[in-house]
This record gives structure tokens, C-alpha cells and sequence, in this order.
């Protein structure tokens, strides 16, 4: 194990880099990924990142105190391995709105990273700006206010996508300098969809705007891979005495970036600390979010019905992996060999079984119609437009409805209530993909599915 001086006892080993990047959606994941690729690039030192959060005050808080610092621990049935992060030179809460546009429009800044969840872009499928969404229909109300000149101070903008145009708006307002914005969430075409959103966002509102967006805003497509759950309170007191910090992240060893997309003002070396850059990002996008998040949604629904409360759990019981398997077997068939893919399965088997790494169901199963129209409906219209039953995902869509009849999984995406007692199976499906709605011998097979599910829940 590394010996690390606790990080708010620990002076920086360097200056603090310039702010260069802002980064919206702090969190454990955005603080094992983006800011360690960032601390670990070569060119570190050039690149600090003014990081906002969702909706934690106290994580801007704690980081403040440690002067951005953390501890980040790598565990694996080895022990652990921990190191203290550097790249995050200011910590915001959310709500601090005038810094944050004061950050999106400085000159200094040439980069925007993005971890606000899929359910956070409140768009839809086409990344239209979701009209029946309360906090899009305000913001857009806001930003026509904002657009006649009123007084910033008695507005306060509630969507990370309302919050990011304005910033452009301001950046185009006071110089104009291009920027990239990079998406680090879980949405297939993740760049392209949040500059349809951003654009279309402030069409509506700002027209000047969205056109200046069209010509000078780099939206940057990436997948991002690296298992970071939710520190449980227990583990939080034990990994603070250990370490003397605050506000540890507890992380996996394995860790993956392959990005697409130009960077008008420059980017760190991210290569240099294991990054890939491609002009083919589809293929790795979807084998990471049909293989390692769709079987996460699997074996929250059914390891949830099951009685497990982890994924490590979950995956040991056969029942769960063997529905894990059908489904990716299926999934595989729409991906390209090339990409290592029964490589990639092992090494998903052994992360899955991390005993060290918790990963709470709970927490997987929080977004889920979201989530199964991104990672379950595309393999299943692949495979029943090449004639197959798609019995995998079938599986997949039925623990849902049983959860969800259960009160362990959310039942309803952009206000279309899904499955409920009373709630046929194709109505259930218009909430996750209109085609498998109106296949009938689908629907057929899913209605079978959850009869086989139901008879293997376990209590």
C-alpha cells in the first residue's frame, strides 16, 4: 500500500496550473476520471480545472478547505493504492452561477467537460430541449429575460444546459473565442447530442447565439469508462481516518478515454496518461455502453428482485450472470471484432467481481427507463431487424417491469408513466423504444419474460 499524506495536510508539489478547463458535474466519477487523466497528462501543469458541482455545497466546501486536493484510491483484490490529485485548482457549488459564467466566458478558458448524467441533458432522443420538462420550460423563460437585458441577479437558470448557454453567451458577447465542449456521460453520439441540445436550446431563445455555437464550438464525443461507486458512510469514516481527507474517491484500477472532436483552443496531453483519440468513436461508445452499462442496468433490476444489494453480488449468482451473458452475446453481434471484445467481457467478469469495489444497485437502478432506451433498445431492434428473438433483452426490459411493479426502479421517463399493474407491456415499452412497442411478437415474448422473472425472485 502507498503511504499518502493526507490531503489537506499536503501542499501542493507544484503551483497551481491556470484554470484552462471548466468542468460542470463534480462528483467521485468526474474526480476519477477527467481530473485524474488531466493530473496525470504531461503537460499537467498547464491545464487546472474550476470545477462545479450538481448540487453539493459540501463537496465544494471540503474541496476548498484541502485546496482542491483529494485522495483517490485504486482497490483491487491486491489493496489498495492511493495517490492525491492535483488538477482541480477551485471547487464551486453549483449554484454559484456568476462564477461559473465569469469561468465559460473567460479567454482563459478552452475547454468545458461535462458529467451531468444522461437524465441531466433533459433532451430528448433527437437532443431537442424536452418541452415538458418544468426546468427547461423556466429556463427558456429565464434566458428570453437574460436575452432583453434584465438583471442577471434575480434569475437563477436550473438546467446545466440552460446554465451553459448563457455562459456561451457571454463568451460570444465579450470576445468570441472558440471552445471545446467535451460530454463525459453515458449517451451514444454524446458530443453531437449535447451541441443539438445547446443549439437548439438557444435557437429558441438566442438565435445569434446558436448560430456563433454552429461556427465557433467544437462539441467533443468521448467514452468514458472506470467503475466509481458511491462511498458508503461507513467507508467514508474509515477511508477519512485513514487518509485524513474529506472527500476520498474509491475507484477501480482499470480506467478508459477514447475521444472524437477538435479542440479550436488547445487540450492536455491526455495520451499521455492512457487516453485514445479516434475518428471512429461509435464502435467503442456503444461496446462500452451495451456491455459494461447495460449489463449494470441488467443486474440492478433483477440483482434488486434477487435480494442482492452490489454488483459484485449480483454477478455471483448464476441466475443474474447467466442473463448477463445472453445479453451481451447479443449485443456482440452488432459490434466489431476488432475491438477485443471477448478480451473486453473477461476483463468486464473480473471488474464486476471486484469483491473490493461496492457498487450499490440502489444507486445503478436510479434513471432507468433513461438508461434502457440508451443501452437495452439498440441491441434489441438490431436483433429483431436481423429476425432474432432478442430473448436477452427481453430478460433485461422484464426485470425492469418487475422492479419497477415493485417499487425498486423508477417507472417513468419524460413524463410517460411505464410500467405499472395497470400499464399493458407495449405501453410500457412506448417509454424505451416506439418500434419493440409495436412489435407484437416482442411484446409477446416480454410478456413471457416477466412470468420467468417473477418466479425468480427471492423473497
Amino acid at each position: 500500500m502507498s503511504l499518502v499524506v493526507p490531503a489537506h495536510k499536503r501542499a501542493r508539489t507544484r503551483p497551481a496550473p491556470p484554470v484552462r478547463i471548466v468542468h460542470m458535474g463534480l462528483g467521485a466519477f468526474s474526480r476519477s476520471h477527467t481530473a485524474w487523466y488531466t493530473a496525470h497528462a504531461a503537460d499537467a501543469h498547464e491545464w487546472g480545472i474550476a470545477a462545479y458541482t450538481g448540487r453539493s455545497a459540501y463537496l465544494a466546501e471540503a474541496l476548498t478547505a484541502q485546496d482542491g486536493l483529494y485522495t483517490l484510491i485504486e482497490r483491487s483484490a491486491g489493496g489498495d493504492q492511493a495517490e492525491v490529485i492535483e488538477s482541480i485548482v477551485r471547487a464551486h457549488p453549483g449554484d454559484d452561477l456568476d462564477s461559473l459564467f465569469a469561468d465559460i466566458a473567460a479567454v482563459t478558458t478552452s475547454i468545458v467537460t461535462l458529467t451531468i448524467t444522461e437524465a441531466g441533458y433533459r433532451s430528448g432522443a433527437d437532443g431537442a430541449p424536452d418541452l415538458t420538462d418544468p426546468l427547461v420550460v423556466a429556463d427558456i423563460a429565464a434566458l428570453r429575460t437574460l436575452a432583453r437585458g434584465s438583471d442577471p441577479g434575480t434569475l437563477r437558470l436550473q438546467t446545466a444546459l440552460g446554465r451553459l448557454v448563457w455562459g456561451l453567451e457571454l463568451r460570444r458577447r465579450s470576445h468570441g473565442t472558440p471552445l471545446a465542449v467535451v460530454s463525459c456521460d453515458n449517451l451514444p453520439d454524446n458530443g453531437r447530442h449535447v451541441g443539438r441540445s445547446v443549439v437548439s436550446l438557444a435557437r429558441s431563445v438566442l438565435p445569434e447565439t446558436a448560430m456563433w455555437c454552429e461556427q465557433n464550438i467544437s462539441f467533443v464525443s468521448s467514452s468514458v469508462d472506470r467503475i466509481t461507486p458511491r462511498i458508503s458512510s461507513q467507508e467514508q469514516v474509515a477511508l477519512a481516518a485513514r487518509y485524513g481527507d474529506g472527500v476520498p474517491v474509491l475507484t477501480e484500477p482499470f480506467h478508459d478515454w477514447v475521444l472524437a472532436g477538435d479542440f479550436p483552443e488547445g487540450r492536455p496531453a491526455w495520451e499521455s496518461s492512457g487516453a485514445r483519440f479516434t475518428n471512429e468513436l461509435e464502435p467503442w461508445e456503444a461496446r462500452k455502453l451495451w456491455l459494461l452499462n447495460g449489463a449494470h442496468t441488467l443486474l440492478a433490476c433483477l440483482g434488486l428482485l434477487r435480494g442482492h444489494v452490489d454488483v459484485a453480488r449480483a454477478m455471483a449468482d448464476p441466475v443474474c450472470r447467466q442473463a448477463v451473458e445472453e445479453f451481451w452475446s447479443e449485443a456482440q453481434r452488432h459490434l466489431p471484432e476488432d475491438l477485443d471484445l471477448h478480451g473486453y467481457r473477461a476483463a468486464l467478469i473480473e471488474r464486476f467481481t471486484n469483491p473490493g469495489i461496492v457498487h450499490r444497485l440502489s444507486q445503478i437502478v436510479l434513471d432507468t427507463p433513461t438508461k434502457l432506451r440508451l443501452r437495452i433498445a439498440p441491441v434489441a431492434e438490431r436483433e429483431r431487424r436481423a429476425g432474432r428473438s432478442a430473448r436477452g433483452c427481453a430478460t433485461v426490459l422484464a426485470a425492469w417491469m418487475v422492479a419497477s411493479e415493485s417499487g425498486l426502479a423508477p417507472a417513468s421517463v419524460s413524463g410517460i408513466e411505464a410500467p405499472t399493474k395497470d400499464n399493458s407491456v407495449a405501453g410500457a415499452l412506448t417509454a424505451v423504444s416506439a418500434e419493440l412497442a409495436e412489435d407484437f411478437a416482442f411484446v409477446t415474448l416480454i410478456e413471457q419474460s416477466v412470468q420467468q422473472v417473477k418466479s425468480l425472485v427471492s423473497w
